[in-house]
């Protein structure tokens, strides 16, 4: 590898951590603080202890009314079956046990975990490596910057056919193109993030998430009279569409809030630096380029060998679809090999991969930045088991229904409520597939009695089920997020945090109610045979 090549790998990798070794006894004098409403949720959000201490209270306030709503009786009803839900004691002798027994398993169970562990495994070599550098560098000067915002987060969005590893893959890597076009990393993240949690149901693709909800929807309309059927396609013209404009409307936010506020951050004369040096690639970097793209090309062709043909090994073993497929549920090692494979043929080439053990350093790497994470996570897992084992989780959603249901809205503002509320449920319950499977038995039956089809009912869901994802603390990924701004200013708090991402989920919120009712008052169709309307005309 070349004298050149190496000094501008180690100026990306370390610029920011040198500038902010001289300010991080500063305080938080120099920081740019947030206006308006931004400002008050930041002052008010970086009163909040550390999240992992935030966790336990919230654990205790669990306990604590668990007692009290055992006590008093308080339960719900299961929509669709009819069985009772009674809030269960946690500070029991059986509360207890379960406790003890399960706080480990809890723990090393936690499936978040272990897809961020190893992900990051497989992104760690390419990007010690020099590869992902690399990459980034190209395609930051040679896409337009009109359309590499939004590309960033039609991207995110679209991660969600991986399950959770959009969110995961993502971020960083929005960092490393930032701050080659010139902009704070952070600004990068928080777009990232932004973009594959808040569109996190929108796709250009049929994933698993259209999947999953088709089938609790079709559960409850298989019931009714006549019985009907939700396909995993009924949203997908309308989640096409959403894809694009999330693309637009994320990009918008980027450019009038988040880089003119990362702006004032600590290392921005460094990333300048990066920005304003010389973009051309070295012999050495040019032959590390060509190995990685033979190896990934070779790695793309035997997993389509395995998922293409009909009897492919990674399909459906019993419908021989693709969606879902053992090639989705495994798309997380898949993508780990994607990003290892070709990050090691680089190294190997350019110089920064001159043993084996070194693919072990660079893993390694990549850990150390997640010990953070995996103490958070100790405590979110039992946070998340607590609340489900108690039934306060199940109790809150169906409560919150009845109330909806109660008010007797129909139309529009009926439409604006039942997406806002479940917009603020999703803060505490993360599970979408666990709250569509409570109010899918009561709406989608109330709503065809109005004429509304089953799978108008669930895209309304969708929406709002996706929308405040990225403004939860209580997410599981937010920790994560909150890990890497760190290794960026570990000045910022929550507060700081939540208010960079506010305008993205209040904005995209504005835009996708009134993409809806655009849909809505032109009547177009949703999804492959699905319309708003059960019958035509409405």
């Amino acid at each position: 590898m070349s004298q050149e090549s190496s000094e501008k790998k180690d100026k990306l990798n370390n610029n920011v951590e040198k500038n902010i070794a001289s300010k991080e006894h500063a305080g938080m004098d120099d920081i740019p603080a947030a206006t308006g409403v931004l400002r008050w949720i930041e002052v008010v959000g970086n009163k909040l202890p550390h999240p992992f201490w935030m966790f336990v209270w919230i654990c205790i306030i669990i306990v604590a009314t668990s007692a009290i709503t055992s006590y008093f009786s308080v339960s719900a009803v299961q929509p669709g079956s009819g069985a009772e839900i009674a809030a269960r004691n946690i500070a029991t002798g059986d509360g207890l046990r379960w406790f003890l027994q399960n706080l480990v398993t809890n723990f090393a169970h936690f499936a978040p975990l272990g897809l961020v562990l190893v992900m990051l495994m497989g992104v760690s070599i390419a990007e010690q490596s020099g590869l992902l550098t690399v990459i980034m560098r190209n395609i930051a000067f040679k896409t337009p910057k009109r359309i590499i915002f939004p590309v960033i987060f039609i991207i995110g969005a679209c991660g969600n056919i991986g399950s959770d590893a959009g969110v995961v893959v993502v971020p960083p890597i929005a960092a490393l193109i930032f701050m080659q076009l010139g902009y704070h990393p952070i600004a990068g993240l928080i777009a990232g993030y932004a973009g594959a949690t808040a569109g996190f149901t929108a796709n250009f693709f049929i994933a698993g998430t259209d999947v999953l909800l088709a089938g609790i929807s079709t559960e409850i309309t298989e019931k009714m009279n006549p019985a009907m059927e939700v396909s995993a396609t009924a949203n997908w013209y309308f989640m096409i569409i959403s894809t694009i404009m999330l693309g637009f409307g994320g990009a918008f936010i980027v450019r009038k809030f988040t880089i003119p506020r990362t702006a004032g951050f600590a290392g921005m004369h460094k990333v300048a630096e990066i920005a304003a040096d010389t973009h051309e690639l070295t012999p050495d970097e040019k032959r590390g380029l060509k190995h990685a793209g033979i190896s990934f090309l070779i790695l793309a062709v035997i997993i389509a060998a395995l998922v293409i043909p009909a009897n492919g090994p990674l399909r459906d073993p019993i419908t021989g679809s693709v969606v879902p497929s053992p090639f989705l549920r495994g798309l997380v090692p898949i993508l780990f090999l994607m990003f290892a494979i070709p990050g090691y043929f680089y190294g190997k080439a350019v110089g920064t991969i001159k043993h084996k053990d070194d693919v072990l350093k660079h893993m390694e790497h990549g850990m150390k930045g997640l010990a953070g994470y995996i103490v958070l996570m100790l405590v979110v897992a039992q946070f998340i088991n607590l609340f489900s084992w108690s039934n306060l989780d199940s109790i809150m959603a169906i409560k919150g229904a009845e109330f909806l249901k109660a008010t007797g809205l129909t139309g529009p503002l009926m439409f604006i409520l039942f997406i806002s509320l479940i917009a603020f449920l999703n803060i505490f319950l993360g599970s979408g597939s666990a709250k569509w499977a409570i109010f899918a038995p009561i709406f989608i039956p109330m709503l065809a009695e109005l004429n509304y089809s089953p799978g108008f009912v669930q895209l309304m869901y969708r929406i709002g089920d996706s929308i405040t994802n990225s403004i939860s603390p209580l997410y599981v990924y937010f920790p994560l997020l909150i890990g890497w701004i760190h290794q960026y200013d570990k000045r910022l708090k929550i507060g700081t945090i939540v208010s960079l991402l506010v305008p993205y989920a209040v904005i995209l919120f504005i835009l996708w109610t009134m993409l809806l009712f655009v849909w809505y008052f032109l009547n177009i169709p949703i999804g492959v045979g699905e319309f708003i309307y059960l019958t035509k005309g409405g």
